[in-house]
């Protein structure tokens, strides 16, 4: 019995359009070789995860559960999560709220005190219908959302970029109530 090597067809016509190459050992579309592992290709296809509970107290987010999807903040008691040390990735996070924090905080920080954030959020007065911007400092880590002034009412969405070593990029809308305050400290 012979050892099977995978299939090869040539020149496979679709919908009276382009001709493919399929190769089931070396797949490849247009004559262009894919790189992309079927796990990698599955992550980016697969939406039946794409959003993530982060309903416990705390979330250690990594690229390999998190990267390209969106937690959730759903626990009235609040949630620390901490983001995996910033090493120019390319991973993108993204964070939105569904359950109004009603003690603690909803907390979003980096994994050490050699990383920070740069970039801005506009955080929305939900009640006056009004909002204000703010840019983190050279030293932001940290953000937090009180259920108030600083954010952690349902809606809205914020999305960091793990874009060099120490560093991650930052820009969104949170939504709040009362007189908007900075959500950005440096907490580390």
């Amino acid at each position: 019995m012979g050892v099977y090597r995978g299939i090869t067809q040539d020149n496979v016509t679709l919908n009276k359009g382009t001709a493919y190459s399929l190769d089931l050992v070396t797949p490849s579309i247009g004559g262009t070789t894919l790189d992309a592992t079927a796990a990698e290709i599955n992550a980016v296809a697969d939406t039946s995860a794409r959003l993530v509970a982060a309903s416990a107290a705390t979330l250690a987010v990594t690229a390999a559960a998190h990267d390209g999807k969106i937690v959730v903040f759903d626990r009235a008691a609040g949630v620390v999560a901490t983001l995996p040390a910033a090493t120019g990735s390319g991973a993108v996070f993204r964070f939105t709220v569904k359950t109004l924090v009603t003690s603690n905080n909803y907390v979003i920080q980096v994994a050490d005190n050699t990383d920070v954030m740069s970039g801005s959020l506009f955080v929305t007065d939900q009640a006056a219908g009004t909002g204000t911007e703010f840019s983190t400092t050279a030293t932001s880590d940290t953000i937090t959302m009180n259920g108030s002034t600083t954010g952690g009412l349902a809606g809205g969405i914020l999305t960091l970029v793990d874009v060099a070593a120490n560093l991650y990029a930052i820009h969104g809308n949170i939504v709040a109530t009362g007189v908007e305050a900075t959500p950005f400290s440096a907490a580390v």
